[in-house]
């Protein structure tokens, strides 16, 4: 604690003891942070700023903290009102003694939340293989929704924003000094410079837009709960506008950053396209996301290393492996390839959604191959969740036109912004193969097709098994499907009886074959 920094040594043993929450004999548990120091007690958290000043943030005295306390709860009660409580001043009393609220002089603030079971932390979580691929479609949607609800703002962001970020991780990467590879930070630099360049008009244009806006800003699996059965976001930055009004997908990013550095690409890929689907983000955006996502472990790179100066030996030396490990990512999320679009189609029940979910995340650049899902697509233009069951005017030709001119379109968008594609419609109409191969044509990238078939009986299995399914399609469907005219279908085509495993081997064999040719 530096001079002219406030002495909370008295509050924090307050804090430390049972007794002060009407609590005599219970135990207190203490979590410490760099800039916070939070009290476990019985069903309530309370979280002290700790009396420090860094670049980015000063609680150096009682009236910015009280001030940042209660922005913490403002800006946390809209992901999470249920946890965030209360706003406690911790006073001296008229015998000497402190206690919260009342009268007397103010020697502190604390922000008063309900506890939850740690082991609903999503970090932890992760490392116990708990996060399904259900639990991360309702995260996504909360994002979604979060970030939808959030206030848009003009005064950070967009490439200036940038620019400053890529500067502060710069400086705090060469800081680091020989514990990092300073060889491996320069050409960092040079690839950020290189990527800012060409998308600082498009960050620009967000932001004019209203994509910037007041996010989360540490939007990690630590800082994410799952709260009374939903996935609930909390501990959002109060304390600077500059790194909490940021573009929504820098936001996101941090989250498929974190997902992609634990080895789970393939969930990583799930939030991202389910994002995408119910944010109706524009395509032409993925052109900054391996920017955002690269900046980000950049971020968590210097975090560590500086963290591991202030810890012993093993602690030290983990700390610093791990921060190597996220100085390599910073550069392997800036890698590519060329964009491809793979089209999925057959009737409904082959499976197309299933193998188009397990090829995305083969793809380059993180996180994966934009899944264009028709199914999804015309619930999200009916105005609805996917997994809203539609009416059959719903399904007239001239809705269905409409559905398929919208996977054109994102098609060749994504393909424009540097991402391949992945096609998932049934695709029966020979015009409509012609249509997708086109979308690739159109921007100059390469066209596979892939032709799922299967037995009628094991598709008609299928469908009867389906639950909270984006698809509306049944048995009745499939007979029409059946009756129709195919036409010649060039596709090659995979045998979709067989278990997932053996179709995904298949799939990658033909786009394997296609990228050799």
């Amino acid at each position: 604690m530096g001079r002219g920094l406030d002495d909370q040594r008295e509050v924090l043993a307050y804090l430390a003891a049972g007794e002060s929450y009407g609590l005599a004999g219970a135990t207190v548990e203490r979590i410490d942070t760099h800039a916070s120091s939070v009290f476990l007690v019985g069903e309530r958290a309370y979280k002290l700023k700790r009396a420090v000043r860094y670049s980015y943030l000063d609680y150096a005295t009682v009236e910015r903290r009280e001030r940042a306390c209660r922005a913490e709860l403002a800006l946390n009660r809209r992901t999470a009102p249920a946890l965030y409580l209360a706003v406690r001043a911790i006073r001296r009393r008229a015998d000497g003694s402190l206690g919260f609220d009342g009268d007397g002089a103010t020697l502190d603030w604390v922000v008063e939340m309900r506890r939850f079971d740690a082991a609903n932390l999503f970090d932890r979580m992760a490392e116990e293989n708990r996060l399904s691929p259900l639990l991360m479609r309702d995260l996504a949607d909360v994002i979604a929704g979060f970030h939808a609800a959030a206030e848009p703002s003009q005064c950070e962001g967009g490439s200036a924003g940038i620019a400053a970020v890529i500067a502060d991780n710069l400086g705090n990467l060469r800081a680091a000094g020989a514990t990092l590879d300073q060889a491996a930070v320069e050409a960092l630099a040079e690839a950020w410079r290189a990527e800012h360049a060409a998308v600082a008009a498009l960050l620009d244009r967000r932001r004019a837009a209203g994509k910037v806006r007041r996010c989360h800003g540490d939007l990690h699996l630590r800082n994410i709960c799952l709260f009374e059965g939903k996935p609930t976001l909390f501990d959002a930055i109060e304390f600077s506008d500059a790194i909490a009004i940021i573009d929504v997908l820098y936001d996101l990013a941090f989250l498929l950053m974190d997902l992609a550095h634990r080895g789970m690409a393939r969930l990583a890929n799930l939030v991202f396209n389910r994002y995408l689907d119910r944010s109706g983000e524009d395509m032409a955006a993925l052109a900054a996301m391996p920017l955002f996502l690269s900046l980000r472990s950049a971020i968590r790179a210097h975090v560590l290393s500086t963290a591991a100066a202030n810890q012993p030996g093993e602690q030290a030396a983990a700390l610093l492996t791990s921060a190597r490990s996220y100085l390599s990512l910073a550069r392997d999320l800036l890698r590519r390839q060329k964009p491809r679009l793979v089209a999925v189609g057959g009737m409904s029940g082959t499976g197309k959604s299933t193998l188009a979910q397990a090829l995305a995340a083969d793809f380059l650049p993180a996180p994966g191959a934009r899944v264009l899902r028709s199914d999804v697509l015309r619930k999200l233009l009916q105005g609805v969740p996917p997994e809203t069951l539609l009416p059959q005017k719903a399904y007239r030709p001239a809705v269905t036109r409409q559905v398929y001119d919208r996977i054109y379109a994102d098609a060749a968008a994504a393909l424009a912004a540097g991402y391949s594609v992945i096609a998932d419609a049934a695709f029966l109409a020979a015009d409509e193969r012609a249509a997708i191969a086109a979308a690739a044509s159109a921007v100059e990238m390469p066209f596979t097709g892939l032709w799922l078939e299967a037995a009628p009986s094991v598709l008609a299995a299928r469908l009867d098994a389906r639950l909270g399914d984006a698809s509306d399609a049944d048995r009745a469907v499939l007979e029409q499907q059946r009756r129709l005219d195919l036409g010649a279908v060039l596709w090659p085509r995979i045998a979709a009886s067989a278990d997932a495993a053996t179709v995904l081997a298949a799939a990658r064999a033909v786009i394997n074959q296609a990228k050799a040719e």
